[in-house]
């Protein structure tokens, strides 16, 4: 996890002297090429969620120890990264020896969010849902709020409870503990009920839906625009009159 984004880079190894993949590149990158290094693995694929910077910061630094690795991402973010050499279909499965990752598109943080189930246990959710939050939608390229909760509850939720998540950011949790705990996810569900306090978001009206724990140790906030429109937004642009 990179200390000043909080952001985390992955790789998944079948077994020693096996295959392996990276996933996201925000760094730091040394402790995992030194763990391929020291497995004698074989880095068959990089593959991005987004193209946010701090996903793929030192994506240079992997290539120049493993060159000509395919690094792939969404066909909507390919220009955006400079070092992806090709693209990864929805829908579609990546074979890295005895890894088998499918591609499950998952829009809203940006239009071409890919999160990754790899052998059907495990799934990284980039910047679309973390432990206890979800992801915001006025990042570079996102798309709206409908396709946010659709991501998390259409795709990523019906996954198999026991299904570990593996976020974009700090901790893992599983598809079960978020059906459970998440704030965001139990009013969808229906659980628990909307907030509906006055609120000032990014400097115009809203009604403060939710203001949730974010995983950075400070909040997200679900808000409400007059327009009746939904909108996931950073807590720290929302003030309410008791702020």
């Amino acid at each position: 996890m990179d200390d000043r984004w909080l952001s985390n880079t992955y790789v998944v190894a079948d077994e020693p002297g096996g295959h392996a993949v990276m996933i996201d590149a925000g760094g730091p990158v040394d402790p995992l090429l030194a763990f391929l290094e020291r497995g004698e693995l074989e880095l068959s694929h990089i593959l991005l969620t987004h193209h946010h910077h701090d996903h793929v910061a030192e994506l240079d630094r992997v290539l120049e120890r493993h060159p000509g690795t395919p690094v792939l991402i969404h066909p909507l973010e390919r220009d955006l990264v400079s070092g992806a050499t090709a693209t990864i279909e929805p829908d579609s499965t990546i074979e890295s020896g005895a890894l088998s990752i499918e591609p499950l598109h998952t829009p809203g943080h940006t239009s071409g969010m890919l999160s990754l189930l790899v052998n059907g246990t495990d799934v990284f959710t980039g910047d679309t849902l973390f432990k206890g939050s979800v992801g915001g939608v006025r990042a570079p390229g996102h798309t709206t709020y409908a396709d946010l909760r659709s991501s998390i509850m259409d795709t990523l939720l019906k996954l198999a409870p026991q299904t570990r998540i593996h976020p974009g950011h700090t901790d893992p949790t599983t598809v079960g503990d978020e059906l459970e705990h998440n704030r965001f996810v139990r009013i969808w569900r229906g659980l628990d009920p909307e907030g509906n306090e006055p609120c000032t978001a990014l400097g115009e009206p809203a009604t403060l839906i939710l203001l949730g724990d974010d995983y950075d140790g400070g909040h997200k906030a679900w808000v409400r625009w007059p327009d009746g429109s939904d909108d996931i937004v950073p807590g720290s642009q929302v003030a309410t009159n008791l702020s």
